[in-house]
């Protein structure tokens, strides 16, 4: 289109340069189409790193409710001999000691359930936290 040639006569040049825009259009709709669908892919890509965070908080604050009842079972757990050494374990003979584990391991947990639903982690529905009732989108 931009040289003079013998091979093209002058009649056909307009549609070439008609199929030439035509292509350049073709093109940009191309590029459109392609800038929009890596949008939507970050668009999902980001949507679904937010949901895999919200299920690794709630993960998290499961386990940061049961680690310290798992160390107060392990503590209570272990064989000590309360005749042996004064420095054995207290509590051990105690009529009441199992019921007083269970008991502290009860308030640990919702001491740090409140504690949690305090800072808004969870139990809160203003912000779709987790264990809210609300499905997050």
């Amino acid at each position: 289109m931009r040289e003079f040639s013998t091979h093209i006569p002058d009649e056909i040049r307009p549609y070439l340069r008609d199929c030439y825009d035509h292509t350049i259009q073709l093109m940009d709709v191309v590029e459109t189409y392609r800038e929009i669908a890596s949008g939507l892919a970050d668009f999902y890509l980001s949507s679904t790193s937010a949901r895999m965070n919200e299920i690794m908080k709630i993960l998290t604050i499961i386990a940061t409710i049961f680690m310290p009842l798992g160390f107060i079972a392990g503590l209570y757990g272990m064989n000590f001999d309360a005749k042996a050494s004064p420095w054995n374990m207290p509590k051990l003979v105690w009529y009441w000691s199992y019921p007083f584990a269970l008991g502290l391991m009860l308030v640990v947990a919702l001491g740090l359930v409140s504690f949690f639903s305090q800072r808004r982690w969870i139990l809160s529905r203003a912000n779709g936290g987790a264990w809210s009732g609300e499905n997050p989108k």
